[in-house]
């Protein structure tokens, strides 16, 4: 599409949104930005935008108008392009009227596709997407020159299309909130970490969130590859559908063409059985982060990269923000930020990970999840369960139902960490690993996160 002198609107003005502007700009549209939210000082980030392409554009707030509050109804007769944020929901009445109308509704994603050059290596799934975009990002660094780790992972892929070009290779984390407004996105390489409930209050089925999911292949062709958890039954059954070739990882059996896990060891096997790197070599815990270094190992492989750049820099590789973050070591207890255990699932890795008595922060904000397999996963591990937010009486509940009674309620997380800090011993751990998104407390998992882990260093 020619979007230039053409009248585009982006529907939300958070980073992805600010980022969308700017490139739309570049591009020669007439931007304007909308947000509902009336609070927001709509005319500073126009400002920000502006500023951001003046390198190209002498007088770029004359091609950008601002718009907040209710919806200008008027404004669907003038565009030409609908680009939504991902905090927008793809089924909103105003999004159903502009399909009606024959307005094409892209998203960030899309919209940098479009522009962008080089080739995409992109990653969904439930969990495990930050660490695996993490560690291919670095893997594809070791390989190639021009290089960029874009998504979900928090630097917006429209932020760095001016800088793509044709030999640049982009490795985005992609959410199911940004698959639903893709059309052409073709990933040369695709990877489906895992599929298991979550953010059922905005795909309200869990079918459309598995077709959200596997959105990221529906353009691929026998060219491209998809890399697919053989152990996920959702999984094996899409590989059927797909038209890419599937390279599966398992951590359950060995696999005649793929990686696995085997005593102990990471295995590629394709013509040949080669030992990738053996699990005492990583610095990330647990099973699920084995799982992640197959999948971007696995990712780089089928994009040519040799098995010898993957092996060193996985085995370099130290984990990520948020995830199972060791922190501190305080009076014999160690304290470990999973804040981005925002779903039950994710929360259950962060405890499969531990391997000391441990007192759990847990609630949250409620995303409509269920607690049960959570809360059956506490044998042997969890000592105590601190809990707080809008989520803890539906936890709580769910646990004594269960025949877990060691809770702890807090009004804040201040007071959560206290009792942690009261009820851990020498030898335990503190794992804050909410099973519940932030929101309501926190702007993010990384905001909770950071204050974790002020609080443990000011012990």
């Amino acid at each position: 599409m020619d979007i230039k002198e053409k009248t585009v609107l982006v529907f939300g003005s958070g980073i992805s949104g600010e980022a969308a502007a700017g490139l739309l700009l570049r591009e020669g549209a007439q931007v304007v930005l909308y947000d509902g939210n009336e609070k927001l000082d709509l005319t500073a980030v126009g400002k920000q935008i502006a500023d951001s392409v003046r390198d190209v554009l002498d007088r770029p707030e004359e091609n950008l108008q601002t718009r907040k509050g209710e919806f200008p109804e008027e404004i669907l007769e003038k565009i030409s392009l609908a680009v939504i944020s991902p905090g927008v929901p793809a089924d909103l009445p105003v999004i159903e009227r502009m399909r009606r109308m024959d307005i094409p509704v892209w998203g960030e994603i899309e919209l940098a596709y479009i522009y962008g050059k080089g080739d995409v290596l992109a990653i969904t799934g439930t969990n495990g997407k930050t660490t695996t975009t993490a560690l291919l990002g670095e893997i594809m660094k070791n390989y190639r020159e021009s290089v960029f780790v874009v998504g979900n992972i928090g630097n917006p892929y429209t932020s760095v299309v001016p800088r793509t070009r044709e030999d640049s290779v982009i490795v985005a984390e992609i959410s199911s909130f940004q698959l639903e407004t893709v059309h052409s996105f073709r990933p040369k390489v695709s990877a489906i970490l895992n599929i298991t409930p979550d953010h059922l209050n905005r795909h309200h089925t869990m079918e459309a969130y598995i077709e959200a999911k596997e959105r990221i292949a529906e353009n691929q062709t026998q060219e491209d590859v998809c890399v697919l958890n053989y152990e996920d039954e959702v999984l094996r059954s899409f590989a059927g559908k797909t038209n890419a070739r599937v390279l599966y990882f398992s951590s359950r059996r060995r696999l005649k063409r793929g990686l696995y896990l085997e005593n102990g060891w990471i295995v590629l096997e394709m013509e040949d059985k080669i030992p990738l790197c053996s699990v005492e070599s990583l610095h990330i815990l647990g099973t699920h982060n084995y799982e992640n270094v197959m999948a971007a190992a696995a990712m780089a492989y089928a994009y040519g990269v040799p098995v010898d750049v993957i092996r060193k820099t996985v085995c370099e590789f130290r984990g990520v923000e948020h995830r199972i973050e060791f922190v501190a070591e305080k009076n014999g207890v160690a304290f470990y930020n999973d804040s981005k255990g925002t779903n039950p699932d994710a929360a259950i890795r962060g405890i499969q990970a531990m391997n000391r008595p441990t007192v759990l922060i847990g609630g949250g904000y409620d995303k409509d999840s269920t607690y049960e397999e959570w809360i059956n996963a506490f044998e042997g591990k969890v000592k105590k369960l601190v809990l707080l937010g809008a989520t803890r009486e539906k936890i709580a509940d769910t646990a004594r139902r269960l025949g877990f009674e060691d809770i702890v309620m807090a009004d804040t997380f201040e007071e959560a960490f206290e009792k942690c800090v009261e009820y851990s011993r020498p030898g335990d751990a503190v794992l804050l690993s909410p099973a519940c998104a932030s929101w309501g407390m926190f702007k993010n998992y990384e905001e909770r996160g950071d204050k974790f882990k002020e609080l443990v260093n000011q012990l």
